[in-house]
């Protein structure tokens, strides 16, 4: 692990002791956990439609999305009435594009989403890996008589991501996604159960803090031989965990 020596006033260094004392970790640890979230763009604003539309489009894209309009109009069905519209709809929009009305551009680009970067695509997988281990460890407590509390196996376990926030509804819509995929299908009961996902309030903060919490507690461990239960926390971590979330 790299080391980097930095000096501050004085009263920025007791304004981070206290953040770091208050979330019962050390000030290297907070100051780590900071760093570490900056270097990760996570609060993009999602958009879609046709705020993502551009000013302008190439002769060669023009033609090439008319042409795929006026295929589409003569295929549909007569009685087509759903979100591709009918023959006249797609007409009118080949004939946009034909005329180069950039206004009207906005229309080819409805449905379309902003990319989830990246790195908040891995953290999605970081948080699900994350989830799928304190399941195991927390039934790996339990048949050795560590049973946790139950109000700390609430706190441990996935509750889905805010529909209401952009970035976390499309953060659901991706774990949703992965699951169909084939990855972390025990998530699968919990995607088609009431809340379909929705945790109905924002739950990303909380997941962070309960990741750089989990880091912590990896990078202290020497190289893990590649078995389960070596990946495994125990029920002291678990609760320090949950105890660190604020």
């Amino acid at each position: 692990m790299a080391t980097i020596n930095i000096r501050v006033e004085e009263h920025i260094r007791d304004a981070l002791q206290e953040m770091a004392d208050a979330r019962g970790i050390t000030l290297s640890d907070y100051v780590r956990d900071l760093l570490r979230e900056a270097t990760v763009s996570i609060r993009t604003t999602p958009t879609t439609g046709s705020g993502l539309a551009p000013d302008t489009l190439s002769v060669i894209d023009r033609q090439t999305l008319a042409l795929l309009h006026r295929i589409l109009a003569r295929v549909l069905p007569e009685d087509a009435n759903d979100v591709d519209g009918d023959l006249a709809y797609q007409l009118e929009r080949a004939k946009a594009l034909e005329e180069g009305y950039s206004g009207e551009y906005g229309m080819e680009f409805i449905g379309i989403r902003t990319e989830l970067s990246p790195l908040n695509s891995e953290r999605v997988k970081d948080i699900l890996d994350m989830f799928r281990i304190f399941d195991y460890s927390i039934a790996a407590a339990a048949e050795a008589g560590e049973s946790l509390e139950d109000e700390t196996i609430r706190a441990l376990r996935y509750q889905g991501f805010d529909f209401n926030d952009p970035l976390e509804a499309q953060m659901a819509d991706y774990v949703e996604y992965l699951v169909n995929d084939g990855k972390w299908e025990e998530r699968k009961e919990f995607l088609e159960g009431a809340t379909h996902g929705n945790s109905h309030m924002p739950t990303l903060d909380m997941y962070n803090q309960m990741l750089a919490s989990y880091r912590r507690i990896k990078d202290s461990r020497p190289r893990p031989r590649l078995t389960r239960d070596s990946y495994l926390l125990s029920r002291a971590e678990l609760i320090s965990i949950v105890e660190r979330v604020r």
